[in-house]
């Protein structure tokens, strides 16, 4: 139903509603550490990019984390310790208005990404086409084999040998650096060709994170995606063909989302650790100017490239593997500090921040071996080989001076007690249906988490009851009047900002 205020609905008196229930006071963005994590070469170029597409220097510092980790992919994963391992693997959300230039901000780095894709593409594309016209040959060579078998298997003869001109080798994979938009399915063949991963670029994450955190359902694809970020096996089923088996599945994600968007997500969804995965980034709007200088495209072309030509290791059976990066026992006695201090930050915490809190070890560890990745390109140091305290004494500030702080911006309507986010999953779905009154029965029927039940739901209407946002009312239903049934009356101010 569209809600249109009637008069007398706008001049009955209402107390004031609660403020928790209609808008949450945001915190205000953490300043971005720049120079105290980055290279000067890596923070001048990250401020370059920036200035150029008129946006903040975090949305092209998000773009680069994701970028540079699916690039380094399965060839270098970090090792703190024996039994710990993590891939390079970042999923970063840039989040704001639609004229914050979140996506030309990414463009910065997937520009370049896509004309690294494109040359990797150039010449395995001839080595396609080669192997296509081999491939034609090769069939015709077994049609005639064929041919000759089934002759002397008739006359009780042997069949002679297959001929090396029918075996072909299989049919060689065109790089992929970077998917906008693919099914599972696609992706697992992608990958099981491509040991080294691959980065998801999605301009709108809501429509992909809404497919798979619909309510309480869930959707089809988020194992996969759940095994996507912590590089792990998987066996993707493919209707009429054979199962795709990726040994290690390694998926960067990066993209953007608006806040009504993520708030309306937030609220609808119930947290299973796959919204915990990102690292949000949510800064102020940058201010519009004239850039004095762009950025430096060669140098990060390059870098790129770079990061690309990592080899695999390969085991003693063949079998491709990432090298291993291991800790210095300072950087060591760092993490083990970190971990303690990680444990006090969870205290107090709940919902979403809850979850990300307790992801932010590894994550830091991760960030640690893309930071010195980072120094390599820009010439601070050799190919690396270990993870310095250096290195993650610069990860650790980024966690705790920014990643946190962030998540708890970005993250507060999920990290209200649970009675709260239901309560908020009411007020959203009044908006969203344009109530001006509903009954029990009407929320009943949507079967939202938290609120499908009667039980569940009845304390969230006492809730909202005592805090102005409804008001129950019996009324009775026909002209010969009957039963009086209860509903419920919604709070004018609720619908006030809406078209």
């Amino acid at each position: 139903m569209n809600y249109q205020p009637q008069p007398t609905e706008l001049e009955e008196e209402w107390p004031e509603p609660a403020p928790r229930f209609l808008r949450e006071t945001l915190p205000p963005p953490p300043m971005l550490p720049l120079e105290e994590v980055f290279t000067a070469k890596w923070a001048h170029w990250i401020g370059a990019a920036a200035e150029a597409k008129s946006a903040p220097p975090d949305y092209v510092m998000g773009g680069l984390l994701a970028t540079v980790g699916a690039a380094i992919g399965n060839s270098r994963w970090v090792s703190p310790w024996a039994g710990w391992s993590e891939p390079p693997i970042i999923w970063t959300m840039l989040i704001g208005a639609p004229s914050s230039n979140k996506s030309p901000a990414l463009d910065a780095v997937l520009t370049p990404l896509k004309a690294v894709e494109r040359e990797a593409r150039q010449d395995k594309e001839r080595d396609l086409r080669a192997w296509a016209d081999a491939d034609e040959v090769a069939k015709l060579a077994e049609a005639a084999w064929k041919e000759r078998a089934k002759a002397a298997l008739k006359q009780g003869k042997k069949a002679p040998p297959k001929p090396t001109e029918a075996h072909l080798g299989p049919e060689p994979h065109l790089p992929c650096l970077v998917v906008t938009d693919s099914t599972v399915e696609r992706l697992g063949v992608i990958l099981a060709n491509q040991t080294r991963g691959t980065l998801m670029a999605r301009d709108e994450l809501s429509g992909w994170l809404l497919g798979m955190t619909r309510y309480a359902g869930g959707g089809s694809d988020r194992p996969f995606w759940l095994e996507a970020y912590g590089g792990r096996s998987y066996r993707v089923e493919r209707i009429g063909r054979d199962p795709a088996y990726v040994e290690r599945l390694s998926v960067g994600v990066t993209g953007s989302i608006q806040p009504d968007r993520l708030r309306s997500l937030l609220i609808k969804s119930d947290d299973d650790g796959l919204l915990a995965r990102f690292l949000p980034i949510w800064p102020d709007a940058a201010s519009l100017k004239r850039p004095a200088v762009g950025p430096d495209e060669p140098f990060i072309e390059h870098a790129l490239r770079l990061l690309h030509g990592l080899r695999l290791a390969t085991d003693d059976q063949g079998q491709q593997r990432p090298w291993l990066l291991p800790f210095t026992e300072e950087a060591c006695q760092l993490l083990d500090a970190f971990r303690i201090a990680v444990r006090s930050w969870e205290d107090g915490a709940d919902g979403l921040v809850l979850s990300f809190i307790g992801k932010l070890p590894g994550l830091a560890a991760r960030l640690a071996l893309i930071l010195v990745h980072l120094d390599w390109l820009s010439g601070e140091s050799d190919e690396p080989h270990e993870i310095s305290a250096h290195h993650f004494r610069r990860a650790s500030c980024l966690v705790e001076a920014y990643a946190l702080p962030m998540a708890r911006r970005a993250y507060g309507d999920a990290s209200l007690p649970q009675d709260d986010r239901a309560a908020l999953r009411l007020v959203e779905t009044l908006r969203e249906k344009r109530w001006s009154r509903f009954t029990s029965r009407d929320v009943l029927r949507l079967d939202r988490a938290g609120l499908g039940t009667a039980r569940e739901l009845n304390p969230v209407l006492s809730t909202l009851e005592a805090n102005w946002i409804i008001r129950a009312v019996e009324e009775r239903s026909g002209s010969q009047g009957g039963r009086p049934s209860r509903v419920y009356k919604v709070n004018p101010v609720l619908h006030r900002d809406q078209k």
